[in-house]
């Protein structure tokens, strides 16, 4: 199978499709024909040797597509369903992929809509279940607009909390289209969140990582009531919390969010599509941060 990979660090000209053997499924796992993966920010770190250091990596950790193999063990599923979900291997942006966590894609659902959906939100849920948000809580999220803000907006809202979303004054019609209450980000935030509930925030979510996580605590009483998905260095020095996945994942969404997206209370991200071919064009675009949104490679 044709996979996306790299032999030496460096900017998106290392990145290469080579032929690696075809992936199998283990118990528990379905393999799929990959209609379309997702690109995030941690494949350019990755690729720019700030994780993993060794050589050759390949890339991809959620996919879409076509189940064409079962691992043993694996039941409610069946070759040739559309699937969409979490590979273990990191290796999604390939022909073949093997998942660990998957679920049936939304009826309404094109395979590159379905593939933007599993990382963001997965964090997006772990970062709510991990702050206790829920119904009558009133939560603010900075960085509302992007793909894992704009996730955990609509999970609060579904959850029955009241949310105040941060975005650049371009973003706000889409913020309330989501159900939050948009403020800019920026010199006197504190103030305008202020203006809309006086006593603050029961609790911030920074999806961002923009150096704002004093203004959160402020504004949500204590860093307890604050956690951060983007600034680990920030939560160090100001005793926030930092969500990582390997503290307990939220893998019960895969299973969730099919039926608020049927039923119109969830809008996923919208997409740039790419052909895998062209991953190292999707890569410097998407660490310009320019791009609204997510980043899909089409497969197939």
């Amino acid at each position: 199978m044709k996979a996306a990979r790299f032999s030496r660090f460096g900017s998106p000209d290392v990145l290469d499709i080579a032929d690696l053997p075809d992936p199998r499924p283990g118990p528990g796992q379905v393999r799929i024909a990959v209609r379309a993966a997702g690109v995030n920010a941690s494949d350019w770190k990755k690729r720019q040797g700030l994780m993993d250091q060794e050589l050759p990596q390949t890339l991809g950790h959620e996919a879409s597509g076509v189940v064409d193999e079962l691992g043993d063990g694996v039941s409610g599923v069946a070759v040739g369903d559309r699937v969409f979900g979490l590979s273990g291997e990191g290796a999604a942006q390939a022909e073949s992929a093997v998942l660990d966590h998957y679920a049936p894609i939304p009826p309404s659902l094109d395979f590159a809509t379905a593939a933007a959906l599993p990382s963001a939100v997965e964090t997006a849920a772990r970062a709510l279940d991990q702050l206790g948000a829920g119904a009558g809580h009133t939560l603010l999220v900075n960085g509302a607009s992007g793909s894992i803000g704009s996730a955990a907006v609509q999970l609060a809202v579904a959850r029955g909390a009241r949310v105040i979303g941060t975005a650049g004054p371009a973003n706000h019609a889409y913020l309330r289209s989501l159900g939050a209450e948009p403020v800019s980000y920026g010199d006197g935030m504190t103030e305008r969140v202020r203006a809309l509930t006086p006593g603050g925030t029961d609790l911030a979510l920074d999806a961002a990582g923009s150096g704002v996580l004093p203004e959160l605590i402020g504004l949500a009483g204590t860093p307890a009531n604050v956690l951060t998905i983007a600034d680990f260095t920030g939560a160090q020095e100001h005793g926030v919390r930092f969500s990582r996945g390997d503290t307990g994942r939220a893998l019960y969404v895969l299973d969730e969010i099919g039926p608020l997206i049927e039923a119109g209370r969830f809008i996923p991200p919208a997409v740039r599509t790419f052909p895998l071919a062209d991953i190292a064009e999707a890569h410097r675009l998407g660490e310009e941060g320019r791009v609204r949104g997510k980043l899909v490679l089409l497969v197939g």
